[in-house]
């Protein structure tokens, strides 16, 4: 029934049309985290209309204050459609039906691979720029970026061992964002040297035995989690009073924009504190 009322008001053609091919779009909705912060970086004003409810969680949102300012959707087709949006941002894993649906209803949808890479993050300030008419703003972004990076200065040469440890004992290597931040923090990542490439669990005995230099950790959320509970084990206790440890807001680490230079700086800082 809904998915028929939609396309009838399609064809009626009341609730608003797309922005030419050669125009910017006047009215961009981000139904997604990610997407929501490269937006509200580069967006005009009053170019964005809506971002995810995730953009205000401030757990999880390095943009979380700013994301104040605008009305949020829960990434349902409906709401979406009726935003009268004439482009809609998501990333590659949007339900495939509301993607689908939106499209069907002349909806512009473009999506965007999770960054993996300061490389890929990158790409995507300038993908987003593109698609939002910004060009010149996200190249300033990428090389205001790159200059910021540089400022932390160069790793050294002789790098102690950084092991993440989060929930399900799950850590990531280098062929992921959170191991580019360890690297260009200037630690080795311990995750490499056990053979995990993107991500993976390390059993707690075995992070236990390589004694990494510091164990960084993510913030427990409200309530109780089973997949938590390893964070909690004596054995990891004992493991971090004897080495450094670090507990990392997620928010620094979640998406691939120009905030995760804060992770990077506060892991340089810890592994100075050395």
């Amino acid at each position: 029934m809904v998915i028929r009322w939609l396309m009838a008001a399609c064809l009626v053609g009341g609730l608003g049309l797309p922005a030419g091919a050669d125009e910017a779009p006047r009215r961009v909705l981000s139904m997604n985290l990610c997407t929501d912060q490269l937006a509200m970086l580069l967006a005009a004003p009053g170019q964005l209309v809506s971002v995810s409810h995730v953009a205000r969680d401030p757990r999880a949102s390095a943009l979380a204050d700013q994301a104040m300012a605008y009305p949020v959707n829960h990434g349902d087709a409906e709401e979406i459609y009726l935003a009268r949006p004439d482009l809609v941002l998501a990333d590659s894993f949007a339900k495939p039906g509301t993607v689908q649906l939106l499209r069907r209803l002349g909806r512009r949808v473009e999506l965007f691979d999770a960054a993996q890479s300061f490389d890929e993050l990158r790409r995507n300030l300038i993908r987003m720029g593109d698609l939002l008419g910004r060009q010149d703003q996200a190249r300033a972004m990428v090389a205001r970026f790159d200059a910021d990076l540089a400022a932390l200065g160069r790793p050294p040469a002789n790098r102690p061992r950084a092991a993440m440890y989060a929930a399900n004992g799950y850590s990531e290597g280098p062929e992921s964002l959170a191991g580019e931040i360890i690297d260009a923090a200037g630690f080795a990542n311990l995750a490499e040297t056990l053979g995990v490439g993107g991500g993976g669990t390390v059993p707690l005995e075995v992070l236990m035995l390589a004694a990494p230099d510091l164990v960084i950790t993510g913030e427990p959320y409200p309530g109780a989690s089973r997949s938590e509970e390893i964070l909690r084990h004596p054995g990891l206790t004992a493991l971090t009073a004897r080495n450094p440890s670090r507990v990392m807001a997620d928010r620094d680490w979640v998406c691939a924009t120009p905030q995760v230079l804060r992770a990077v700086a506060a892991l340089a800082a810890a592994r100075e504190a050395m």
